[in-house]
């Protein structure tokens, strides 16, 4: 192997702490979008957000899925960072959180060079 590109090999393999913690955050997010279910989930927030709204109507006949599924998609979500929780009783009212999707595309294109 030349000099140059064991030199270009070395550096593609260095890493710093901040860099190792990018990637874990990064991979942690990513598998909490690894589900079609959570990803239609994340992109109804986004829809009724533009429009005013929230989410507190029942997802389970969207998505034609089990209640304790849904529920659980919501719960990683939300675990995540993704969406918001507020309580409107009787129900939650379901927010997307652009804090994070702003993070997760920033840290995409910091990745990705």
């Amino acid at each position: 192997m030349t000099t140059a590109r064991h030199k270009a090999s070395s550096q593609a393999f260095s890493t710093s702490e901040q860099q190792l913690a990018q990637e874990q955050q990064f991979a942690a997010w990513s598998k909490a979008l690894a589900h079609p279910a959570r990803v239609r989930i994340l992109s109804i927030l986004i829809n009724l957000d533009k429009l005013g709204g929230c989410l507190n109507s029942d997802l389970v006949s969207q998505l034609g899925l089990a209640q304790s599924t849904v529920s659980e998609h919501l719960r990683i979500l939300k675990q995540a960072g993704f969406i918001n929780a507020e309580p409107m009783p009787p129900k939650m009212c379901y927010r997307v959180n652009h804090g994070t999707l702003t993070a997760y595309k920033e840290l995409l294109n910091t990745l990705t060079g």
